[in-house]
Formats: C-alpha cells, sequence, structure tokens
C-alpha cells in the first residue's frame, strides 16, 4: 500500500505542549509529525462519528406553537 502524501505546515504550539510533545515522540521513537497527524486524524473520525450519531437521532416532528395549541385543543387538554 503506498503511503499518502504529506503536505507541509506550520502550526504554532505553547511551549510546555512542545517539550512535551518532543519527550514523548523521542519516548515513542515516533515524530513530532506523526504524533500531530495522528491526533488530528483521531479527532476528525470523532466528529464524523458524532456527525452519524446526530444524523441518526429520531426527532419529534416540528410543529408550530399555533398548531400546537389547535391539537392540544382538538384533544381536549385545553
Amino acid at each position: 500500500m503506498e503511503k499518502p502524501k504529506s503536505k507541509q505546515v506550520t502550526i504554532y504550539l505553547d511551549e510546555n505542549i512542545h517539550r512535551a510533545l518532543k519527550l514523548k515522540a523521542a519516548g515513542s521513537d515516533r515524530s513530532i509529525s506523526d504524533l500531530v497527524s495522528e491526533c488530528v486524524c483521531n479527532l476528525l473520525a470523532d466528529d464524523q462519528k458524532s456527525m452519524l450519531a446526530f444524523e441518526a437521532q429520531d426527532y419529534e416532528p416540528v410543529i408550530s406553537y399555533e398548531e400546537l395549541l389547535n391539537e392540544l385543543k382538538s384533544d381536549g387538554k385545553i
């Protein structure tokens, strides 16, 4: 399988976050770029899952206030 093309970008991190990321990369024998790419992919995947869950929800039909009052009146509730 061919490795996807990469695009070089510039990001700005808090210096303490950058230090922690450098240590994490060194300790896991990975590059900072690999770690950041993985995190971004995970974030996007979470967003996609959330969107699918949102779309799958079963919502009550939307009716106007006037329609609701008329329905309550016809049902003898008001």
